[in-house]
């Protein structure tokens, strides 16, 4: 048997002699630069002051942050461990990008508590690569106006010009509540009653505090690009794209998704279950399982008036579910299948996974790393001709993609009823390409994803991306066997085809499916935490790891047997009522 001794990670002898020394200083640490020199610097150094050594290459874009020991910190924070690994973090990168777009989001929260002392702020969700804010006004009928949004404009840019630090503290939880509550942040000051530390980090600027939630910029005047667009009833803070951080990008709306937010909303006023902290209230008042229930009949309701539009479509003889990975397509296709045979119809359910061709024949992106999320991972030649017997009335056998292995297995066989409906789920199901042989009037097309509608606090959102990436960590290790660190691993690939393969075809769709629970990252966090906590300083990925971790952590805990078997969160906790949903 190995012992636990022999599994730890274990230091080079030079990086051993770093650590001895500074035991012995306690004064000074030591930085191993990119080029493996070491440096001797004072204890507590900020990692503004490291990224302006001659060693730190400086490229067309400026370093926003850096990678120390596998861990993202902002410019702003001393640095009091020695530097076995450093790398600086550039604007035009991933995790540059989320500091700017973090820095931006506070900035705007700063001016608009100078503009508008007496309105509440608040965020609301992506759209047109920016953020939606609105104003939460009193009874008096007041409403934001483009005049308003512009003055908006006009602060922010003065702040950015005037170059005031960013900067972190802590305070103690006691100051925080009543700081949050005195400035009528109603929802960040009931996500810190929520928290059980006893002091609470919070970032500043120019006598401006907010929640902090990770690292910033170390100065407004970094902030060059951005753009308020003022869109009623509230406004979007946009940003540039990741690859060309000084243009801003074209507006692109999307109209379809838009109301979906709003309606989702809507329903958590009237339910009063607008953010985290909402949710942690109702756990802490044992009133959890009663949402739990109200949430899930939500999604039941939604699905049967979706049932209805199918069968009102003359002809319909094709339902196609498209949706990003994690948005729970599979379970969502088998509670229509229900819904469906209520109406009178006789459906059939077939997912495009199963379709995928064997590992070894995987298409390879420009990197030459295996793109599952391509078109061409699927077997197109098959699944075409399968479509053309079934709607011929002939019967096939249906493929079993086996995920651990990667290889393809025979499945059931099938074959549709004469008042039959099939449905078929996968990632890019909606893509004309697939069903190019099916006439447009006998398809209905439904994208779903993981829309969330709560905050974590007034002006900092849950990210869809993330809810999403939490369900597949939870989902990957329970049926297919993959370590989180697996999972994050391979994350960048299959956002970077979604962007590509999926969300170009969402405007397409006949109407869009929010398959968001506002309870379900309650649940997830006891299966993700300790899954994420085998992802150890050493891997690259650990400030991923960490950065969701600490998310998670803002939110109680709710045992997942609380969760009816029926409910599309069981796609990714286990015990699914639907035994084939993998």
């Amino acid at each position: 048997m190995t012992s636990s001794m022999s599994r730890l990670p274990t230091l080079s002898e030079s990086d051993a002699d770093l650590c001895e020394a500074t035991f012995a200083d306690g004064e000074h640490i030591h930085v191993r630069m990119p080029s493996g020199a070491v440096k001797v610097l004072p204890m507590w150094t900020k990692g503004s002051v490291l990224m302006t050594d001659p060693e730190i290459p400086q490229k067309e874009y400026p370093i926003v942050g850096a990678m120390i020991n596998n861990d993202l910190r902002g410019l702003n924070e001393a640095i009091d461990t020695n530097v076995l690994s450093l790398r600086p973090v550039y604007l035009n990168t991933a995790e540059g990008m989320s500091i700017y777009r973090r820095s931006l989001s506070f900035v705007l929260a700063m001016a608009a508590s100078r503009l508008f002392k007496d309105r509440r702020l608040v965020v609301g969700h992506s759209l047109g690569n920016g953020y939606y804010y609105h104003f939460e006004f009193e009874d008096d009928g007041t409403r934001l106006c483009e005049e308003e949004v512009r003055q908006l404009t006009d602060t922010m840019a003065a702040i950015v010009r005037e170059g005031h630090p960013i900067e972190r503290r802590y305070v103690s939880w006691a100051e925080a509540v009543e700081h949050f509550r005195r400035n009528k942040n109603e929802q960040t000051m009931l996500l810190v009653r929520h928290h059980n530390e006893p002091r609470i980090m919070v970032v500043m600027c120019d006598g401006y505090i907010d929640l902090y939630h990770g690292p910033h910029l170390h100065n407004t005047n970094l902030l060059e690009r951005f753009e308020l667009r003022y869109y009623a009833p509230g406004f979007l803070l946009r940003f540039p794209h990741t690859a060309s951080p000084r243009e801003m990008p074209p507006f692109l709306d999307n109209p379809a998704l838009f109301p979906v937010y709003q309606e989702y909303k809507r329903w958590g006023k009237i339910l009063k279950v607008n953010c985290v902290g909402d949710v942690n209230e109702l756990i802490e008042r044992g009133e959890i399982a009663n949402f739990i229930h109200i949430a899930d009949s939500l999604h039941d309701k939604k699905t049967c008036d979706i049932a209805q539009r199918i069968v009102d479509r003359p002809g319909c003889k094709l339902v196609l579910i498209a949706g990003p990975s994690s948005s729970g397509k599979t379970t969502f296709s088998r509670k229509l299948a229900i819904q469906l045979r209520v109406l009178g119809k006789i459906p059939s359910c077939l997912t495009m996974d199963d379709y995928y061709l064997p590992r070894a024949l995987t298409p390879v992106d420009e990197h030459g790393n295996k793109d599952y999320e391509a078109v061409e991972a699927i077997d197109l030649h098959r699944l075409g001709e399968d479509l053309v017997k079934l709607f011929a009335g002939e019967r096939i056998f249906l493929p079993k993609y086996d995920f651990r292995d990667g290889v393809r297995l025979q499945g059931a066989p099938l074959k549709l009823d004469a008042n039959g409906i099939l449905i078929m789920e996968g990632i890019h199901a909606i893509n004309d390409r697939i069903t190019s042989m099916i006439a447009p009037e006998n398809k209905f097309k439904i994208f779903i994803s993981a829309l969330t509608q709560l905050n974590l606090d007034d002006h900092n959102r849950i990210p869809t991306t993330d809810n999403r990436l939490i369900r597949r960590i939870c989902r990957d290790n329970t049926t297919r066997g993959y370590s989180a660190q697996t999972t994050l691993e391979r994350w960048p690939l299959v956002r970077a085809g979604e962007e590509k393969h999926i969300f170009p075809f969402q405007s397409s769709a006949d109407v869009v499916f929010n398959s968001a629970l506002d309870y379900e990252l309650c649940v997830l966090r006891v299966l993700a935490e300790p899954l994420l906590a085998t992802v150890k300083p050493d891997s690259s990925v650990f400030h991923e790891a960490r950065r969701l971790l600490g998310f998670l952590k803002n939110f109680d805990v709710c045992p997942p047997k609380n969760v009816p078997r029926a409910s599309l969160l069981r796609e990714f906790i286990g015990d699914s009522q639907f035994k084939d949903v993998t």
